[in-house]
């Protein structure tokens, strides 16, 4: 949520600044601004809408200097409008931020007994208002800035220009994430590397309660004790961070071609070339562990749904799957002799890091599934799991949730190996399995074609319902949250044996029924459940493998055919439709496939 950048540079700050604003899309905005100080002066643009837009107010009414911050907002406190977009400036001081200023209703109120105004709905113009106050006291700049930062309660990564200051960003960061870039004679800040990429290949990640005062030529850090620190300055691989779309028309689509590579490469930094499953260090000892408590969000938290029928199924260890937002208020007990897993993309969801928090010194080990190993939650485990899927761009997650159910199912064979829950030769089997997964999943992608013809068919619905048994389950709950997600057509996911207790009361000629259904050990009871929606004149898509396709397919209104594969990969593999039946439709709608309305990519409030 809401993209930040910064440029203490030897050039034109502007051009600088949208670039790195593009490369931040992918977090998901409203509106996008910059501010720039030139011969001393601070000065600003923003735009509501896409950054073209304010590319194009730029065109007009051109911003010089060779300092300034940007920003692009995903609106909280107020709507998307151009008084709301930030930066927000409050005389000589302008201020970028992501995160919820928690008592900026009580801070607005002093200083309206000070007799400042207020030209904003949003809780950053509070940020700006109290430094400009410090400052009319005689403060200098960041002695401002640091006492403003001493009064707010909540979560954010703020940076802060100053007018007649053309050398000097303060930044701070608590409980978003904000990175320094360092240059030659220039510095830069960001919300990730991502941003600075082209920039520089050496970043500083600041830590919780870091406050920072960057000039070109130096960078002072204070930790939340108020004490001088160190930030270790780490080299990046600027590869893993270049965005393009490498021909497809939409980043997803690139994302979801990528799976049969991302997931070899997963693989492959799991799997010895002697067949044994290696953790990262330090390791974990299942036999000491028993109870697995698994946090996540959104699509993450389908990916420990089925997580748990692995752990469950194969390595024998009772799993509670809990949604992050609930987890964390719920304060649930944790027993001794238990482990905590959190699973997220970005490693920075502000609900599942907080309830990262509240487990730590309770669960006897944190563990988190996570794609960058820089992240906030990444710091705070004990054991972390990287997911190698790469740099994903687009909102609905595809190839991050197809590597993290790739790493959770490892993390199960390795735990039913401690346990002694496996032998030797079906570990063996499973390994053997997950090796041919890549060349599956490429065969998966083959059937792209009978996936867009039956999207036609969904994009002209308003209801859609999706079923699915045993591990097919969280895959329906994953399809519908997909299609909802980019489509905006309304989707809910059902155990298909719950079809009867109240949901099939939906079920008329007008709703397509997504039916995955591979043909297991439960395929029969699912295609019970596909016959009662058929009764009532559902209009159903199977989705299975050729034998379950023979066998039902002729009595179903269209069929998606899977390819045969072992039943415990199946979620890996039918994640493929249900992404792909959720991006044609999405185009067929003509909606924003990359960039949903309201949604962002990195949730970092609450």
């Amino acid at each position: 949520m809401c993209g930040i950048v910064g440029v203490l540079s030897k050039h034109e700050a502007a051009p600088i600044l949208v670039d790195a604003l593009k490369r931040l899309e992918y977090r998901g905005y409203d509106s996008a601004g910059i501010a720039t100080v030139n011969a001393g002066k601070l000065d600003r643009r923003r735009a509501v809408g896409k950054l073209v837009n304010l590319s194009d107010l730029l065109v007009h009414e051109p911003l010089v200097g060779k300092s300034g911050i940007g920003h692009t907002r995903w609106a909280t406190h107020g709507a998307p409008s151009v008084s709301n977009a930030h930066p927000h400036q409050a005389g000589p001081v302008a201020v970028v931020h992501n995160g919820i200023i928690e008592n900026f209703r009580e801070l607005r109120a002093e200083l309206a007994e000070n007799g400042m105004q207020f030209v904003t709905e949003t809780d950053t113009e509070t940020v700006a208002l109290l430094t400009q106050h410090f400052m009319a006291q005689g403060l200098g700049p960041v002695d401002a800035a640091f006492h403003a930062l001493d009064k707010l309660r909540g979560a954010f990564a703020l940076a802060f220009l100053f007018d007649g200051e053309d050398d000097l960003i303060v930044a701070a960061r608590k409980g978003s994430p904000l990175a320094i870039g360092h240059g030659a004679g220039e510095m830069f800040i960001g919300s990730d590397a991502i941003a600075l990429a082209p920039m520089t290949n050496e970043i500083t990640y600041l830590e919780e309660g870091d406050r920072a005062v960057l000039t070109r030529t130096s960078l002072q850090i204070t930790d939340a004790a108020g004490n001088p620190a160190t930030r270790a300055v780490k080299t990046i691989q600027i590869d893993n961070t270049r965005i393009d779309k490498a021909g497809h028309k939409h980043f997803m689509a690139k994302e979801i071609a990528e799976q049969p590579g991302v997931i070899a490469q997963a693989l492959g930094h799991y799997i010895s070339s002697d067949g044994q499953i290696i953790l990262p260090k330090p390791d974990i000892d299942f036999t000491a562990i028993d109870r697995l408590t698994m946090v996540a969000c959104g699509t993450a938290y389908y990916a420990c749904l089925t997580a748990k029928y692995w752990f469950e199924q194969i390595a024998r260890i009772p799993v509670e799957v809990d949604v992050a937002s609930e987890f964390r208020y719920r304060e649930p007990p944790i027993p001794a002799r238990s482990a905590a897993l959190f699973v997220s993309q970005s490693g920075e969801t502000a609900d599942t890091l907080a309830a990262l928090r509240y487990c730590a010194g309770k669960s006897d080990t944190i563990l988190s599934v996570i794609n960058v190993p820089e992240s906030s939650i990444a710091r705070e485990s004990d054991l972390v799991l990287p997911i190698h899927a790469g740099v994903e761009v687009g909102v609905a997650s595809t190839k991050a949730f197809t590597c993290q159910l790739t790493v959770l199912l490892l993390l199960a064979l390795r735990a039913a190996q401690d346990r002694g829950e496996v032998d030797a030769k079906t570990l063996a089997r499973h390994l053997s399995d997950l090796r041919d997964l890549p060349n599956i999943v490429s065969t998966a992608l083959g059937a792209n074609a009978e996936m867009h013809q039956a999207a036609i068919k969904l994009s002209e619905a308003r209801d859609v319902l999706f079923l699915g048994r045993g591990l097919m389950y969280p895959l329906a709950l994953e399809g519908a949250l997909k299609l909802k997600e980019i489509s905006y057509i309304h989707a809910e996911a059902y155990a298909a044996g719950e079809l009867k207790h109240g949901p099939i009361a939906l079920i008329d000629k007008h709703v397509p029924v997504v039916v995955m259904a591979p043909r297991d050990a439960l395929f029969e009871k699912t295609v019970s459940n596909m016959q009662e929606v058929m009764a009532r004149k559902g209009r159903v898509i199977l989705v299975s493998d050729a034998t379950g396709i023979e066998e039902f397919g002729q009595e179903a209104f269209a069929t998606i055919e899977m390819p045969q594969i072992s039943s415990v990969l199946t979620p890996i593999l039918y994640a493929i439709p249900a992404q792909l039946l959720a991006y044609h439709t999405a185009v067929a709608k003509g909606t924003d496939v990359d960039q949903p309305r309201n949604l962002a990519k990195s949730v970092t409030v609450e």
